[in-house]
């Protein structure tokens, strides 16, 4: 056997699998050495299984509900005007961009006119005055007379402030509020029956905390002419940027109000069991028991 296979005959066991024959066993099992694990980075990953997700069923009750929800008052475009004049340094050559955001600072409802609701002490506004202020948030990018220099930015804050009336059918729904009362009983001095007690008094004091009516921004529609108020330098720059602006501004006024449905109206549960289910209505209804 040892003449056969002899280790310098040219022919060994193990030719067709040598060490440096750049083939081996664990080549398929190994990653060769050039090609490198995909590194995290610090980045932490985990892998989302799947799971399944199914409707609900409801049982519907029907009843009379009551809300406590937002009311939309008004739906009104207030038309806005306003001139400003906005320093500009470095000065400007040419004015690249204009970005133009609204910022309400108060929406107030101040009413004038009520009619009452039947015999209570609310009363619902006919007629009111709306109050709006805010500011309107102008970011400019203009060019500079200096060679090849980056674009200028310039951030200012115009204000406005004005007043509408609403009344009649400017009125979605009408405002509510409830008026506080006060009263007072004064005596007469028991002693003398003829003048007046002035250290006893009786008060009484009706307070109503009413829901404020506020607002909520909807839309800005804005109309602009921009142009320098001076005449420019020999190179064309200017320092001053004067703005004539027209903004329509849309907004909702809202009160919150109590609002009561019909019985048309269905309270909405899902329908959602334990392990034990609740029992069938044949069974709810069976109550009989047997005693031996």
């Amino acid at each position: 056997m040892d003449q056969n296979y002899s280790k310098n005959d040219g022919y060994s066991m193990n030719d067709g699998y040598s060490k440096n024959d750049g083939y081996s066993m664990n080549d398929n099992c190994k990653p060769a050495k050039n090609h490198k694990q995909a590194e995290d980075h610090g980045v932490k990953s985990q892998q989302q299984i799947p799971v399944t997700d199914s409707g609900l069923d409801f049982t519907l009750t029907p009843q009379a509900a009551r809300f406590k929800i937002p009311v939309i008052l008004a739906e009104r475009t207030l038309q806005i005007v306003v001139e400003s004049d906005i320093s500009l340094y470095p000065p400007a050559t040419e004015i690249k961009r204009v970005k133009k955001h609204v910022f309400l600072d108060q929406v107030k409802l101040v009413p004038v006119r009520f009619t009452r609701i039947g015999t209570t002490d609310y009363f619902r506004v006919t007629t009111a005055k709306l109050f709006v202020a805010g500011h309107i948030r102008k970011n400019i990018e203009y060019a500079s007379a200096d060679y090849n220099a980056p674009l200028q930015d310039r951030i200012a804050n115009v204000r406005f402030s004005g007043f509408a009336e609403l009344s009649g059918t400017d009125f979605v729904s009408a405002p509510i509020i409830g008026i506080s009362e006060n009263a007072e009983a004064n005596f007469l001095n028991e002693k003398t029956q003829m003048d007046a007690r002035l250290d006893k008094y009786f008060f009484q004091n009706l307070v109503k905390y009413n829901e404020q009516p506020y607002g909520e921004l909807v839309a800005a529609n804005f109309y602009e002419l921009d142009f320098s108020p001076h005449s420019t330098y020999h190179d064309g720059s200017f320092h001053t940027l004067r703005e004539k602006i027209v903004l329509d501004l849309t907004l909702k006024v809202l009160q919150v109000q109590q609002i009561r449905l019909g019985t048309t109206a269905q309270a909405q549960v899902p329908n959602l069991f334990a392990l034990t289910p609740p029992p069938t209505v044949a069974a709810a209804e069976d109550t009989t028991t047997t005693e031996e």
